[in-house]
This record gives structure tokens, sequence and C-alpha cells, in this order.
């Protein structure tokens, strides 16, 4: 080919590339996701979920919460207690699931209960590979106990299940906020500062951050600000109903702007928000609920969850798993009116 005809055939490939795809009929690629951004998935705001509270035995009682909250569907978010147990005949040590105190050293690790039970599952999501549905498992952490050795033995137990989790790079400042990349399951944990110490301050820079803390409440109601380590708010319902569910009254307009004012306020600050716990039961058959968290009625806290689906609260802890699935699959989601 001549140098000529060379430059001609450039220019031309150069003129037909420049046309709209709408005339030549070739398909153009989508733009890419900016670097900054998280997947929609994992965006706050965008899923409310059921958070299975307390989903593990409880003095060797009501082994099979975990299956009844993974018989609701998912996605789904479940909570697991953690304490640091040393056996007193053996003097070794290691994290079991628990409320707490006594333990009966019958108490199963988050390994044998949960990783086990879920592996099938996060396993086929992988060969799916459907990633704007991931996570499909939110894990939250409820540290009864924070030794740095449980904490350590923790961040190992996840680093052998990396592949299955949302991870985002541990970066040199906390203000600067690294994108998510998105796994199966995220891994969520609490406020205390010694928790920070361990799974972000002491990992290296630039490696990966297996879980994320919950941003402090000041005692004003307010949140601090959202970090790279720190990306959720974890509430009690005293601050949509501050007399605490038994002696809440009747649900009201004020309560539930209260409640999507909150929720606003999460979501404008690029955090995921949870409230605990909203249960409505006979206080005789509570299948070890605490009388805390009750409303007394299912009509009651059934008010109640649908106004937190519609103000878009991303977890909802409950103990009544498939009566708020059900409420949740009725309930139409609306955007928070302000």
């Amino acid at each position: 080919m001549t140098r000529r005809r060379t430059v001609a055939v450039l220019l031309i490939s150069a003129a037909l590339a420049a046309i709209p795809s709408q005339i030549t009929g070739q398909r153009s690629e989508p733009p890419a996701r900016p670097p900054s951004a998280d997947p929609s998935s994992l965006r706050p705001g965008t899923r409310v979920l059921l958070d299975a509270h307390n989903a593990y035995p409880d003095d060797g009682q009501w082994a099979d919460r975990i299956d009844r909250a993974l018989a609701t569907g998912l996605p789904l978010a479940i909570e697991q207690d953690l304490a640091w147990y040393r056996d007193p005949a053996t003097g070794r040590a290691r994290s079991i699931v628990t409320h707490g105190e006594p333990f009966t050293g019958q108490e199963p690790t988050l390994e044998d209960y949960f990783i086990q039970r879920v592996r099938s599952l996060i396993e086929q999501a992988l060969r799916d590979n459907r990633r704007e549905t991931w996570p499909v498992l939110v894990l939250n952490l409820d540290f009864k106990t924070d030794e740095p050795e449980h904490h350590h033995a923790i961040w190992d137990l996840l680093g052998r299940y990396q592949s299955w989790l949302c991870t985002a790079p541990r970066t040199a400042s906390a203000d600067a906020i690294a994108p998510i990349e998105a796994g199966p399951v995220l891994v969520l944990t609490g406020e205390a500062d010694e928790q920070e110490r361990s799974f972000n301050d002491a990992v290296p820079t630039g490696e990966r951050l297996r879980l994320f803390g919950a941003v402090h409440r000041r005692p004003d109601g307010t949140l601090t600000p959202k970090s790279n380590y720190r990306r959720w708010s974890n509430n009690p319902w005293s601050a949509i109903e501050p007399e605490g569910q038994p002696k809440a009254g009747a649900w009201t307009p004020e309560d539930e702007q209260r409640l999507r004012d909150l929720v606003a306020a999460a979501h404008d600050a690029g955090l995921w928000i949870r409230f605990y716990t909203l249960n409505g039961h006979d206080p005789v058959r509570n299948s070890g609920w605490s009388a805390s968290y009750n409303f007394g009625s299912l009509e009651a806290v059934t008010e109640r969850w649908r106004a937190a689906i519609r103000a878009g609260v991303d977890f909802v802890a409950v103990d009544q798993y498939e009566e708020f699935a059900e409420v949740l699959r009725t309930t139409i989601a609306r955007p928070t009116v302000r």
C-alpha cells in the first residue's frame, strides 16, 4: 500500500469513528464508572434489608436462627455477637459467638456457625458473578469484648475468606475515602476506637480493609463524619422515640418526620444507617427476645417497620425475621420526603 493510500485510509477511519453510534448502528461502550464511586448496590439508601438480630444460639437454645434468617431470602443482613473466651482447663483462647457471660465452653466459633453455613451460598454467588447484586450478605459483627488478640483472630479469619468480601484500600488519611470493591459479603463492625486501631490503623497503607466501622453518635444525636474506615451509622430506636419501645405510644407524623430526617442526614453524609431492635411479640412466647425491644404487639411494630421501609433505612434489626420479611415484600419503599 502506498503512503498516500495509507493516509487516506487513516483519515476515513477517523471520520467513521467520529460518527455517532446511532447512525452507524454500532454499539458504543458505556462510560467507565468513576473510580471514586462505589457500585450502586453499595450506595446508602439503595436497599432496605432485614437485619437478623442475634442470629445465633443463646444458652444452647434457638440454634435455628440463622436458618430461619436465610430462609427469608437474599439479600440479607445477619448479626453475630462475639466474645473472647479462654478455656479454664486448657488455657487456650478463641473467639466465640455468644451474647455474653456466663460462658459454657460449648459456644460455636464464627467460622463454624456462620461461615460454614453460608459457604455454599457465597460460592454460588461468586460463580454467578452478578456483581450488581453484591453484597448478598451483610455480616454485622457486635464485639462484646475488644481484646487486641480477639481482633487479630477475627482479622486473620476474614483474611482466609477475603475473596468473599467487600474491601477498600487503606488510605493514608481517614478523609481520603476510597471506593469499595464489591464482594458477596460486606462485613460491618461497631464504633469502638479499639476496633479502628486494629482493623484500620494497623493495616499498612494500600492494603485492603476487610471490615468497616460505624461512625460515632455525639451526645446531641449528630454523627461524626464518614471516613475511609467508618461508613455506617448504628442507632437505637430511642433516637426516634426517646421513651423506648415498651413505653412508646401511637406512631405520629412527628415521629415519622424525625425518622426521615435522620435517615436523610445519614444518606447525605454517605452513610448506611441501621436501627435496632424493632419487635412486637407476646412476652410469654418470645423465643429469648429482649423485653426492652418489644412494642407489645405485632400491629404496633408493623407500623414502625413500614415507616422504616418508607424512609429507606438500610438495615432494620428485628428478631421476628419471617414477619418483617413479609412486610418488606408487601411494602413499597419510597424515597425519603424531606
